[in-house]
């Protein structure tokens, strides 16, 4: 797709200016990682903690989810949501490890076999913005962060298949003028995962965190992109 008609059709809305804020979490299980905190508390139960009580937070990520499935969850939104806050694309990412993984004749071969992953990976993503985008609802996107694999080389390969996917995600945030949680900066040590792929207690609280401060200090009124961590 080309770069220029992604810069046109997508288009960040203003603020809604209400002071109660119902903020709706959307995408997978960096948001729904309930059944990972063993006891802890999830990523919703932190943010709940954290933003007045005039406000409301509410889960519809699903674990699992792919981008594709996000309009499935849009359709569920409440229709007074005020924000809505997607972090999806670690399952696509992760999905195409095997070209990283597998046999190939040559890096050219390597790199052009991701390349055409990623264009898909980015016309799924470009989509979905553009549904959410269409709510004329204040919106934001979260970076996919790194895995934390025993196999340091399973990490390499892992790091590697998501720059790719990040370099969509973050391309797509500026065209659209919205704001982006990278959560690799967010989720930076051990403690922050319940496992390999999924945040714990602690990393789910700086998760809300990150979240808490996006929606308190970003401008929704400015078609600007603003990075949070």
């Amino acid at each position: 797709m080309e770069r220029t008609s992604r810069g046109a059709e997508l288009h960040r809305p203003s603020d809604t200016g209400s002071c109660m804020k119902h903020i709706v979490l959307l995408g997978d299980s960096i948001f729904d990682n309930k059944s990972y905190v063993r006891g802890g508390t999830d990523v919703i139960g932190h943010l709940k903690g954290k933003v007045p009580d005039s406000w409301q937070a509410e889960l519809q990520a699903v674990d699992g989810s792919v981008v594709s499935n996000v309009d499935a969850q849009i359709a569920r939104a409440p229709t007074d949501a005020t924000h809505f806050v997607v972090s999806v694309g670690g399952n696509d990412a992760l999905g195409n490890i095997d070209i990283l993984q597998g046999r190939a004749g040559s890096n050219a071969e390597v790199f052009s076999q991701l390349a055409e992953r990623s264009g898909a990976f980015e016309r799924k993503y470009f989509q979905m913005m553009r549904r959410l985008l269409g709510l004329n609802k204040p919106v934001a996107v979260c970076t996919i962060y790194y895995p934390r694999m025993d196999d340091p080389t399973m990490q390499k390969i892992a790091v590697a298949a998501l720059a790719t996917f990040n370099d969509v995600i973050i391309k797509l945030a500026f065209l659209a003028g919205v704001p982006l949680i990278d959560l690799r900066l967010v989720c930076n040590e051990h403690s922050d995962y319940a496992n390999e792929i999924e945040p714990s207690d602690k990393g789910g609280g700086k998760i809300a965190n990150a979240i808490t401060r996006l929606v308190n200090e970003h401008d929704f009124s400015r078609r600007r992109t603003e990075v949070f961590y």
